[in-house]
This record gives structure tokens, sequence and C-alpha cells, in this order.
């Protein structure tokens, strides 16, 4: 008897610890409550304003710089509760990335941006996302570089500049680190658009995703080596658009 005692006071402590870790996983930022996934974090005063600030675990999901290709671009982010069938519309929030200190990974370049279409248990999902770093490179090879897509989990970073033409899922944005940048995400069927802060003209266009998860969730991401702080999320889902038909136009 005493021995079933015991055994139902361990089952008892031990829900009560995993209670207490799922409750960890969440934090809430003003109305707004995210579900931490393979990252740290929590809700900070930066520069006076309530940020949200994560950074990647790498107990949860370890990093080996000889294999970036299986390493990055994995689910570590922080996911927005409630929300889990946006298909078309906008996103946008804001956002500022700093690199760790010491750095995990030399040629860490401030890794921060969105995820959306998040299927469920995390299996798949589309990104865009910022290298701030190389945004003012003094080279315009590394500045074609400051914006990437990829799509979870059969078209990461490496695999879309192996098999496809350069710039085809990279581009160029005036963004940096250490700054407040204003990402906002235009996604329309198999396209999407990056506005960066207030520019007319988008600085980066996906011509055509290439995941086939169709609807999910949004988050919001951080890889190697960065500290993102996040803030003022607005998602606004908006029917399919369908675009008007124009002449082709010939390369130059």
């Amino acid at each position: 008897m005493k021995n079933i005692r015991i055994t139902l006071l361990l089952a008892t402590f031990q829900v009560v610890l995993l209670s207490s870790s799922l409750a960890q996983k969440r934090l809430k930022l003003g109305k707004q409550i995210f579900e931490l996934h393979n990252v740290t974090g929590s809700i900070v005063k930066f520069q006076g304003k309530n940020t949200l600030k994560i950074e990647r675990d790498l107990k949860a999901i370890p990093f080996d710089e000889t294999r970036l290709e299986a390493t990055v671009d994995e689910p570590h982010y922080a996911k927005l509760v409630g929300l889990d069938d946006f298909e078309n519309g906008t996103i946008e929030v804001k956002i500022l990335s700093q690199i760790q200190d010491p750095s995990p990974f030399k040629a860490a370049a401030g890794f921060i941006g969105v995820f959306f279409r998040v299927a469920e248990q995390d299996s798949a999902f589309e990104s865009i996302y910022l290298r701030p770093k190389v945004g003012r490179a003094p080279n315009q090879r590394l500045r074609n570089h400051a914006v990437q897509y990829f799509s979870y989990p059969h078209a990461k970073f490496e695999t879309l500049r192996k098999n496809y033409p350069p710039g085809s899922y990279e581009g160029s944005a005036p963004v940096a680190l250490n700054e407040w940048i204003t990402m906002r995400i235009e996604v329309n069927g198999e396209s999407a658009e990056l506005f960066i802060n207030d520019m007319k003209y988008s600085s980066f266009i996906v011509d055509k995703m290439l995941g086939k998860t169709k609807k999910g969730g949004v988050g919001l991401y951080v890889d190697i080596a960065t500290v993102g702080y996040f803030r003022d999320l607005k998602v606004i889902k908006k029917p399919l658009k369908v675009a008007k038909k124009e002449e082709k136009q010939s390369d130059i």
C-alpha cells in the first residue's frame, strides 16, 4: 500500500512538473499569446516598450556548422496562439536583431523573420526572413543575401541555392543589425511580397512558393546566434486576389 502511495505521489509530481513546463512555454504580449517552439524567450522592456525577446534553444535542436542544411531553418519560433487558418493576407511586425556575444557561429547574420501557413505539429511552413548584418554590406554579392525565402521541410536555403538560379529565392533589402525594421509580408496564393519599413514598393518578391500547405499558423522566427526582439505584430486575413493579366515582358 505504501509503495502504491509513493507511486501515485511521484506520478502527481510529474504531472505538476509537466504542467509547469507547458505553462512556461507561453508568453503574453499585450493581448497576444505566443507559444515557444524550440526557443527560449521572455517579455522584456526594450527601449521603453514591452517586447518579445527570443533566442534559439540549442538544447532542443542542436546546431552543427558542418551540417547546415540539416540543422538550420527548423521550427524554432514563437507561434501566435489562436490563429491556425492564415492563408492569404498581411503579416506585419517590428523586429530588431542582435548577434549573441560570444557567438556560436562565426557567419551569424542576425537571422530573424516570420513563419506562416504553419501546419499542425510544425510539419510544414513557409518563411521569409532577414540577414540584417549583410543588408548594407560593401558589395552587392553579400547584399543579395539580405532576404531569404524557404519552405520547410524540403526547400531550405541551401537546397534553393543549389537547385534554382541565383536570386530566385533571395534578395537585397535596406536592413541592418540593432535597428528596428518593419517587415510587412503580403501573401497571395502562391506568391508573397516583402515590404520594408514605409517603402512604397516591395523589396522582395517570391513568385512561386514551394510549400504544399495552403493555410496554417503564424510565428516569429530566429535562428542560430541571434537575439530577436519583436513587437506590434498584426495579422490581417484577406481573400485571394486574382491578378490582372499583363503583357509578357521580355528580359533585357
